[in-house]
């Protein structure tokens, strides 16, 4: 069988129409794709460097999540100092109410006061402070109390309207202990304010009253209370079950990377904001210890005065941690959408253009239908011959 036979003319044409219709599929592969290069055949170069670039713009865009995450508990860790500064603000103005409420001591000798036979020693405390006198035989009551305002420093002593007994007027805790208090007309093992845990001392003369000591202890128990919710905060201000602000346990810092090998990256240090951790200590709501002496207060507030400063320090830490951990946020966005768009260039195609090569060979085609149907037309004019 011979097979068939094509004029130069159309076999040309032939090849031109083929060619066109070669480019058309690419054009509108590309344009189905919107890409230039689909695979290492169109371009090997661009395919692999593309396909690098798309790789890293993906890695980096799975650690973005672990520095969201980190500036978030950091900000955790923020809130969480900046609340238990107003708790500490709370606490020093707790501290300076109870400096401010006086403790006075006052009290007359239940018995009139009569000449010693015998010298005694008399033993009284103010504030928590010893003090001593040492009563003559056969003193009198003037004697008496000349003697005991010089070993308390201060005219705390006195006496009474009836001229007969000693009395007791002054500002502090003052307490006489001792058996020797009945010498100057005092009774002994008094259980003034013993149900109580605000003053509870059993060898004070029951003679004495001590004013104040319960509003101090109501303001002790009040500043307790602000520590204990120091702890809670400390403890709540934690982010996807980490927190920077309740321990200084090293392991339980935080790293964050900033790229796939994470050779860069930052820690971020945990401190410990409770209670303990800034050297806060309870009062002890006992034994007339509830801020009863303002040498105790004062104590108190030194101590508060150091928590601010430290606060203020792990504020400054971590606003500086966050400073950075954003910057290169902002940062992996930028280069994620550089790598991206780097990979766009060497493979994605120009629409534009090809929609026009598109229009373009679609009008070719037909013009090389049209000359495939010119170059038979010869054969065309045989056969009307044969008819």
């Amino acid at each position: 069988m011979s097979g068939i036979v094509l004029t130069a003319a159309t076999r040309q044409n032939l090849l031109s129409a083929q060619g066109t219709a070669d480019l058309l599929g690419t054009t509108q592969n590309r344009l189905a794709t919107g890409k230039k290069v689909n695979s290492a055949l169109d371009n090997p170069l661009n395919f692999f460097t593309a396909q690098s670039l798309d790789s890293r713009a993906g890695d980096l865009s799975g650690l973005l999540d672990g520095i969201s995450n980190g500036i978030q508990t950091i900000q955790a860790a923020n809130t969480g100092i900046t609340n238990i500064q107003k708790l500490v603000d709370s606490a020093k103005s707790v501290a300076n109410q109870a400096k401010a409420t006086a403790i006075t001591t006052t009290g007359t000798g239940s018995a009139d006061y009569a000449s010693a036979t015998a010298a005694a020693t008399i033993n009284f405390t103010i504030d928590g402070v010893a003090k001593s006198f040492s009563l003559a035989s056969g003193s009198s009551l003037d004697t008496a109390i000349a003697g005991l305002n010089a070993a308390a420093g201060s005219s705390v002593f006195s006496k009474d309207s009836t001229g007969k007994r000693v009395a007791v007027n002054g500002v502090g805790k003052i307490e006489i202990t001792g058996a020797n208090a009945t010498a100057i007309g005092f009774s002994t093992n008094g259980t003034d304010k013993a149900t109580t845990t605000y003053y509870n001392e059993s060898n004070n003369s029951a003679d004495l009253t001590v004013n104040g000591l319960e509003a101090r202890s109501n303001f002790a128990q009040q500043y307790n209370d602000l520590l204990s919710q120091i702890d809670q905060l400390s403890n709540d201000a934690s982010f996807n079950g980490t927190n920077l602000i309740n321990s200084s346990d090293t392991s339980k810092q935080l790293k964050i990377a900033f790229n796939a090998d994470n050779t860069s990256n930052v820690t971020l240090k945990n401190v410990d904001a409770t209670s303990a951790g800034l050297s806060l200590t309870a009062v002890t709501l006992d034994a007339s210890k509830s801020f009863t002496q303002n040498t105790d207060i004062d104590t108190a507030l030194t101590s508060l005065g150091n928590a601010t400063s430290k606060l203020r320090t792990y504020a400054t830490s971590f606003g500086s941690n966050l400073t950075i951990v954003q910057n290169r946020q902002d940062f992996t966005k930028n280069l994620i959408n550089t790598l991206q768009t780097g990979s766009s260039n060497l493979v994605n195609a120009d629409l534009n253009e090809e929609a026009a090569n598109s229009q373009a060979l679609s009008t070719r085609q037909s013009l090389a239908i049209s000359a495939l149907s010119l170059s038979n037309q010869a054969q065309q004019n045989v056969l009307q011959l044969l008819r």
